[in-house]
């Protein structure tokens, strides 16, 4: 189990010895005192702790405000696109990529 799953206060057991977890990175026992522990220390909980493992939360999205958000990146584009390209038949040709992408990301968002 690694250190960051323990809830302060956990008992762990740590190189052969007994810990507290008393901070997010450190840990007291009584024949070190105080110490760190490395985020990547693979630890074995006492008194029956078991710990789950926390799952990212899924993330939510609001239709509306992803299209919105979508209509003025899409915007914002063409602008840019209008500024820099060299004539307006290049503009035109890099205006109708840019609606296709637009209309690919609407698609796999289904």
């Amino acid at each position: 189990m690694k250190f960051q799953l323990l809830p302060i206060g956990a008992r762990f057991e740590f190189e052969g010895k007994v810990h507290v977890k008393t901070g997010p990175l450190t840990a007291a026992s009584e024949e070190s005192g105080q110490r760190l522990i490395p985020r990547s220390a693979v630890l074995k909980p006492l008194d029956g702790t078991v710990i789950e493992v926390p799952r990212p939360s899924e993330l939510k999205l609001d239709e509306t405000k992803v299209t919105a958000a979508l209509d003025a990146l899409h915007a914002e584009c063409a602008r840019l696109l209008r500024v820099v390209a060299d004539d307006a038949s290049q503009a035109q040709t890099a205006l109708t990529e840019l609606d296709a992408a637009r209309l690919r990301f609407l698609a796999a968002l289904v």
